[in-house]
């Protein structure tokens, strides 16, 4: 059930990706007549008792690349899955639209680990955290004066898209000890971290 949710969450979030198979289980997959694909969206969790790293191996030997999903955001899970050669991690309670992203980034060969995470990771309190490029192009913008819709319009992307984009770096500045909840908030720090020049 939570499968072809994900499925259809996936589906309807982005039309880019297309899912060419949604199994149960790791022997499903490698029997999948999909297989090898892309991208693999890889549940962590499946409790089947074959290491993450074997997993991962053999995805890599296929020439797919993984980005994993988990219910637990333990920093140390999540930096030996990347060690491993996970190119992405999501936590499940992720926006689709964020999964999506993490999806696009692994086929590209980028790195893309959850806003939640990426602080555990690698931000202490109070210095600012890691964006993507897409995220301080959204923040450059949005900083700059410009409305969501336009926002959304110049990146080629949907409002709800820039949306998620939004609330993806307020979380991130909020979990690394900065307010930016209000549109002069964020063009402050913005402008505080380089991604806006200050044109006054």
């Amino acid at each position: 059930m939570i499968l072809g949710a994900l499925t259809e969450w996936i589906r309807n979030a982005a039309d880019d990706i297309e899912v060419v198979s949604a199994v149960a289980t790791w022997p499903e997959l490698l029997t999948s007549p999909a297989f090898p694909v892309d991208v693999v969206l890889l549940d962590l969790d499946l409790k089947d008792n074959i290491p993450v790293s074997v997993k991962l191996s053999a995805l890599k030997t296929a020439g797919a690349r993984t980005v994993l999903m988990s219910a637990y955001s333990d920093p140390n899970v999540v930096r030996e899955a990347l060690a491993a050669g996970a190119l992405g991690y999501v936590v499940k309670s992720e926006d689709a639209a964020m999964i999506a992203e993490a999806v696009r980034s692994a086929l590209s060969g980028e790195t893309f680990v959850s806003a939640e995470l990426e602080v555990l990771l690698n931000e202490s309190e109070g210095s600012s955290p890691k964006l993507s490029a897409q995220e301080r192009r959204v923040m450059a913008l949005y900083g700059a004066g410009e409305p969501v819709k336009s926002v959304a319009y110049k990146l080629g992307i949907s409002d709800e898209t820039a949306k998620s984009y939004l609330k993806r770096i307020r979380e991130k500045y909020r979990l690394a000890g900065f307010d930016v909840g209000t549109k002069v908030a964020l063009r402050k720090r913005a402008i505080a971290d380089g991604i806006l020049l200050h044109n006054d």
